[in-house]
């Protein structure tokens, strides 16, 4: 592997959707991966689907997948098998390196050349891809918090 900084980022990014998926097949069941409770307001199926979306939608689109993103039903939807979670991290870690294989340092210093939310609009692509890896790491932490509570709840 080179020694580029989409390179650097391909390569974490790959372990922490892997561990993400680790993460997932930890839980007892289907059924708890979708449990709240208290002021816990997203699952851990929940967290998922908004890091695959998110990484689908701004690392995977350098590979022109056509990935085509609905935030709305990453908050909305309920009750996707782990299986189908599992198949979702699969395409996204594909997504994301072919995405970064494409960049090249000189691109990853330049803005961030798609659409952006108004407050990263003018970053660069380095400065936007690193922070949604630090925002993945922030949800990947939340997930093992909660299956970790759950689990011991359960008495599993």
């Amino acid at each position: 592997m080179s020694n580029s900084l989409a390179a650097d980022l391909a390569l974490l990014l790959d372990r922490d959707l892997s561990k993400l998926a680790d993460e997932l097949g930890m839980y007892p069941d289907d059924t708890s991966v979708w449990r709240v409770g208290g002021t816990i307001a997203n699952s851990a199926g929940t967290l998922a689907l908004h890091l695959v979306g998110n990484l689908e939608a701004y690392v995977g689109t350098f590979a022109e997948t056509g990935y085509v993103r609905d935030r709305d039903a990453e908050f909305r939807d309920r009750d996707v098998p782990r299986e189908e979670l599992l198949e979702h991290i699969a395409r996204c870690r594909r997504s994301v390196a072919n995405g970064l294989a494409t960049l090249t340092d000189a691109q990853m210093l330049e803005p961030y050349p798609k659409d952006l939310p108004e407050r990263f609009r003018g970053w660069t692509t380095h400065r936007f891809l690193t922070h949604l890896a630090g925002h993945f790491l922030w949800h990947l932490g939340q997930i093992d918090y909660h299956r970790r509570l759950l689990v011991e709840s359960l008495g599993a």
